[in-house]
C-alpha cells in the first residue's frame, strides 16, 4: 500500500454560501466542516503529513480549532495565495522544503469536501504511484445539453462524461512540473489535473462516491447533515 502526503486547500472565502464567514468554520451535525475533512487524513495511517492551506487571516482561528478538536499531529498550516492555483503551489512548496520530492505520491483535496472515505484515499493514492496522475471522478447522471445564446444546439452524450472531484494525486514531481510550465505560461487551470493535461501528461480516472461533494450553498448544508445522520445510523446497525 502506498504512503502519501496531502495539500488541502481551506484559503477560499466561499461567497456563495452566504454565511458572512469562511464556510470551512460552519458546522455540520455539531463539528465543523475542517475537522470532518481534516480527520479523514489524520486517522489514515498511509497519509504521512498534511499541509492545510489557509487564508492567513485566519491561521490562528484555525490553529486553535486543531487544538480544541484535539488534531494537527500530522499538520502544519501554510498562507494560501489569490487563486487556488496559487494555494497549490504554496502547498507544494512547503511539501518541498519539508523533503518530499520525486516519486512520492502527493494527494491535493478541497476542504470543503468532507466526505471522502479512507478507502477512496488509498486506491486513489495506488492508482497515481503507478500511473502518475489519477483523480476521483463520478459519472455524468443528467443529459447534458450545449448551450448558445440559450438555446440548445447539442446533446452531449454523457456515456463519455466524468465529474471530477478531489482528491487528486499525482507522484510530486509530476504535479510540480506542471505547476512551474503553469506559472511560466499564465496558464489558469480549471484543477490541478487540467494542468497535468496541458502539459501533455496522461490522468487516469478512479471511480469515486456521489457523497464526495463538495459543500459550496446553503443547500449542501442540508444535503451535508443528510449525510452524517446516514453514517451515524449505519454505525449503530
Amino acid at each position: 500500500m502506498s504512503s502519501y502526503q496531502t495539500v488541502l486547500l481551506a484559503a477560499g472565502q466561499g461567497k456563495r454560501m452566504q454565511a458572512g464567514r469562511n464556510k470551512q468554520f460552519l458546522t455540520i451535525a455539531g463539528t465543523p466542516l475542517l475537522i470532518h475533512t481534516l480527520r479523514v487524513f489524520e486517522e489514515d495511517s498511509f497519509c504521512q503529513a498534511v499541509v492545510l492551506v489557509a487564508n492567513d487571516k485566519e491561521t490562528e482561528e484555525i490553529r486553535a480549532l486543531l487544538q480544541e478538536w484535539g488534531l494537527g499531529k500530522k499538520t502544519s498550516i501554510v498562507s494560501g495565495g489569490k487563486e487556488r492555483q496559487d494555494s497549490v503551489s504554496c502547498g507544494l512548496k512547503a511539501l518541498l522544503e519539508n523533503g518530499a520530492g520525486g516519486e512520492e505520491t502527493v494527494l491535493i483535496h478541497d476542504a470543503a469536501r468532507p466526505f471522502v472515505t479512507k478507502d477512496k484515499l488509498r486506491q486513489l493514492a495506488e492508482e497515481a504511484a503507478s500511473s502518475g496522475a489519477a483523480i476521483l471522478a463520478v459519472r455524468v447522471k443528467d443529459t447534458v445539453k450545449e448551450v448558445t445564446g440559450g438555446t440548445i444546439t447539442k446533446t452531449v452524450d454523457r456515456s463519455r462524461l466524468w465529474a471530477a472531484q478531489t482528491p487528486q494525486a499525482f507522484s510530486f514531481e509530476v504535479i510540480a512540473s506542471a505547476h512551474r510550465k503553469a506559472e511560466e505560461n499564465d496558464y489558469l487551470g480549471t484543477d490541478d489535473a487540467s494542468l497535468v493535461e496541458y502539459t501533455g501528461g496522461a490522468v487516469t480516472i478512479v471511480e469515486g462516491t456521489y457523497e464526495n461533494f463538495k459543500v459550496t450553498t446553503p443547500e449542501d448544508m442540508m444535503f451535508a447533515e443528510a449525510v452524517v445522520r446516514s453514517r451515524q445510523e449505519g454505525e449503530r446497525k
